[in-house]
């Protein structure tokens, strides 16, 4: 979740730049205009440019957290929100006023950002350039190593990697003198995160995985150079840079980071979280407003979970189910990590013939399941990483398996892949990229509340994909919902009504079959990155309840794959926005 983008000072283009005496109505302008925006903003998002596959500035990281940059940024954003001026949206076509929203939305909630210090905090145990670093660098992510320029490029962007560190110690240190610091619970996370990455031989760092991926058509002299290069780059440029930041955030910030866990006790934290919460829902509510539907949520999905146990025959109240769930054996059936990944394929391939009935159209990017690397599983939960068909990458649902004997199915295995993987995260992104018809900077955007919203929503059409049989998968699946019900409720309440990380880990096990160790990450993380895991369930209710409006006034003219592609066509909007695409779509279907 970037708070900024970063932008350069200068137009690439007349169309950003010039100013008109009466606003265009002419299509073309406007696309012009779109175009000139996204690639700006590409050249100066580098690392964005390499994820959707363009190659152009690999060799470029951006040193975001310097007032040059973020100064760039506040005019980028000022200038392309004056532009916009210069066009007549009442002209324009249907599209091309979803664009124009769009990007009015983007442009005033980026401006709005910029009166937080959110740089004070550059990163953190689970959102942090230096664990993104890890993964472009091990020669499998978005970073690619095909050609000697992709592995010169990478020695640069490594090489700017040094200034970039030296500027968040930096803002570290500003944000100890001001208050604006991270609590001691996460700061502790980070440190061996860090001191991982440290090692005496380059062979042995992750960042030496290019090098024994070497492609075999490369001359044994620029193999014997890049070898070179790159251990040189570990020992003299890579490693110093981790062990200036776990020596830092050790000796340093430790000491001066906080024990609270909300961002209410921080001078402006109440402000800012609320921020967060815009940004994060594309809506107006207000942090009370979610925290109520939050408890009202619980307290539903806990009946309909308090049925399934009943339904199993299990003697004993919901708390003892949980606890029988996550403890017993049958539950953890396998032996090593390739099984767990073998049941994720399982599930899709049990799933695909029902796919076709309730959507018009897949993707042509491929999809692969992995198992999380190393370095980053202990704090890392299930996520999907774009693919890209211009880079040739596949869609990557990623599974951190810290002990395969002990991942239990009860967790919630189809509804989770339903959710990050297909039909939801692999479809809506990559149908979206795969849609030319769109520009750009909507093809590669997005809106948490959406793009969450779209997956949480998927995990409600197990049953009619044919999942959700095993009544212990469907427990597991009201586990999933009840889990981002219970985040409206603890993440509120953690950053405005000052409850502790203790107390949070709590409630959270209270409400569901969830490890001490599943609740301490999934706190931690709320705590970290306040206001993202608001998105999910504000995103997933607007959709299911357009369905169940749209159901109710089309009747027999509703039709659910239609429903699905005009929900997934246009790509990741602000959920107002969306809400009134989705109207004008019904209205026409009467």
């Amino acid at each position: 979740m970037k708070r900024i983008t970063i932008a350069f000072a200068f137009c690439i283009g007349l169309f950003a730049c010039k100013q008109k005496t009466t606003p265009s109505k002419d299509s073309a302008v406007f696309g012009q205009f779109l175009e000139t925006y996204y690639q700006e903003q590409l050249k100066l998002s580098p690392l964005q440019a390499t994820i959707v596959g363009d190659e152009r500035y690999n060799d470029l990281l951006p040193n975001d957290g310097s007032l040059a940059v973020i100064a760039e940024w506040k005019q980028f954003n000022t200038r392309f929100l004056d532009s916009l001026k210069n066009y007549d949206r009442a002209s324009l076509s249907a599209n091309d006023q979803l664009s124009f929203d769009n990007l009015k939305y983007q442009l005033e909630i980026n401006l709005e950002g910029n009166k937080y210090h959110f740089e004070y905090l550059p990163f953190n145990q689970f959102e942090a350039l230096p664990l993104t670093m890890g993964q472009f660098g091990s020669g499998t992510g978005a970073q690619p190593f095909k050609t000697v320029k992709n592995y010169e490029d990478w020695l640069k962007r490594v090489a700017a990697f040094s200034v970039w560190a030296d500027t968040a110690i930096g803002n570290f240190k500003k944000g100890m003198a001001t208050g604006i610091v991270l609590p001691k619970i996460l700061v502790e996370r980070m440190i061996p995160q860090m001191q991982s990455m440290v090692v005496t031989d380059p062979k042995k760092s992750l960042f030496y995985g290019p090098i024994q991926l070497l492609p075999k058509d490369f001359s044994a002299a620029d193999k014997a150079r890049l070898t070179k290069d790159y251990e040189n780059s570990i020992i003299n440029v890579i490693v110093p840079t981790y062990k200036k930041l776990g020596d830092f955030l050790q000796n340093e910030y430790l000491p001066k980071a906080r024990t609270s866990a909300g961002f209410s006790a921080m001078r402006g934290g109440t402000e800012m979280y609320a921020y967060e919460v815009k940004l994060n829902t594309t809506t107006n509510k207000t942090p009370e407003e979610i925290y109520q539907t939050g408890l009202s949520e619980v307290a539903r999905i806990r009946k309909t979970m308090d049925s399934i146990k009943n339904a199993v025959g299990f003697k004993g109240d919901l708390q003892a189910f949980f606890e029988f769930m996550k403890e017993d054996k049958q539950f953890m059936p396998y032996h090593d990590a390739k099984e767990v990944i073998a049941a994720f394929e399982d599930i899709h391939q049990r799933m695909a013939p029902n796919l076709k009935k309730m959507f018009l159209h897949e993707p042509k990017t491929p999809f692969e399941v992995r198992q999380t690397e190393a370095f980053r599983a202990a704090s890392a939960s299930a996520e999907y990483n774009s693919g890209s068909l211009e880079a040739k990458r596949p869609g990557i649902f990623y599974v951190p398996i810290l002990d395969a004997t002990k991942f239990n199915t009860t967790s919630g295995m189809e509804s989770l892949f339903l959710h990050e993987a297909i039909p939801g995260h692999h479809y809506q992104i990559s149908l979206t990229q795969e849609n030319t018809a769109l520009p750009k900077f909507r093809r590669y955007g997005g809106h948490n509340a959406y793009v969450e919203g779209w997956a949480l929503y998927c995990e409600s059409l197990g049953k009619e994909l044919g999942l959700y049989k095993d009544p212990y998968q469907y427990m597991g699946a009201l586990g999933d919902e009840i889990h981002r019900a219970i985040r409206l409720v603890v993440d509120v309440a953690i950053h405005t009504k000052n409850m502790s990380r203790e107390e949070a880990i709590k409630y959270m096990m209270d409400n569901e079959a969830i490890s001490e160790q599943g609740a301490t990450a999934e706190i931690e993380r709320y705590m970290a990155i306040p206001g993202q895991a608001l998105g999910y369930k504000t995103g997933a209710m607007k959709i299911a309840a357009l369905r169940k409006k749209y159901e109710a006034s089309l009747g027999a003219k509703f039709n659910l794959a239609e429903f699905h592609n005009e929900v997934l066509k246009d790509g990741s909007l602000p959920l107002a926005v969306f809400e009134a695409k989705m109207d004008t779509w019904a209205a026409s279907k009467n």
